[in-house]
C-alpha cells in the first residue's frame, strides 16, 4: 500500500481497477483548509493522462511493474523488435507504445521494457546515449554569442540543438529524458 502523501514521479499503483503512473505531483498546503496532493497521472494500459487531487491520507495498493532489459534489434513498419537478453526471444512492440525519447535509440542499444501482467506499456531508453552528428551547419570563428545554438541531425534522424562549435561527424552525449545536448563524447 502507498499513501498519497508518499507519491513521487514514476510511482505506479492501482486505482479504480486501473493501473496508473504518476507523471507530476505537487504537495499543496493552503493557508486555510486541509493539505492535498495535486497530480497528473497516466493510465499505463491506455496511455490516457488525467489530473486529479488526492487527500494525503488516501491509500492505494502498489502495482508491480516488470522492468526488463532488452536489446532493440530493428523496426519493420510500425513494429519495433526487441530481444530478451536471457531467453533470446524476440518481442514486437507497436510504435504507439514507444515514447518521444525513443528517437535517440539506435539498433543494438539496451532498453528497459516496462510491462504489467504481460502487457507492454512503455520502453525506457538509456538515460544518456552517444550519437554521431550527420548534418549541421558549420560554425564560424567569431560566432561566440552566449548560449547560441544551431540545429543538428543525429544518426538516428532526430534533430536537436547543439552549441555552435560542434561540427558534422562529431560524437556527442545526449540526455534522453530531456532531449538536450550534454557534451562531446
Amino acid at each position: 500500500m502507498i499513501s498519497a502523501g508518499d507519491f513521487r514521479n514514476g510511482v505506479t499503483f492501482e486505482m479504480d481497477g486501473n493501473v496508473v503512473s504518476i507523471i507530476e505531483f505537487q504537495h499543496v498546503k493552503p493557508g486555510k483548509g486541509a493539505a492535498f496532493v495535486r497530480t497528473k497521472i497516466r493510465n499505463v494500459i491506455t496511455g490516457a493522462v488525467t489530473e486529479r487531487t488526492f487527500n494525503p491520507n488516501d491509500k492505494y495498493p502498489t502495482a508491480f511493474v516488470e522492468r526488463k532489459d532488452m536489446q532493440y534489434l530493428y523496426s519493420d513498419g510500425d513494429l519495433y523488435y526487441f530481444m530478451d537478453n536471457e531467453t533470446y526471444e524476440q518481442i514486437p512492440i507497436n510504435k504507439s507504445v514507444l515514447g518521444d525519447n525513443f528517437r535517440f535509440v539506435k539498433e543494438n542499444m539496451e532498453c528497459k521494457v516496462l510491462s504489467y501482467k504481460g502487457n507492454v506499456f512503455g520502453v525506457e531508453p538509456p538515460n544518456f546515449v552517444e550519437l554521431q552528428i550527420t548534418e549541421t551547419d558549420p560554425g564560424f570563428k567569431g560566432d561566440t554569442a552566449t548560449n547560441a545554438t544551431k540545429p543538428a541531425t543525429l544518426e538516428t534522424g532526430a534533430v536537436i540543438r547543439v552549441p555552435l562549435f560542434i561540427d558534422e561527424g562529431e560524437m556527442i552525449r545526449i540526455d534522453t529524458r530531456t532531449g538536450e545536448y550534454m557534451e562531446r563524447a
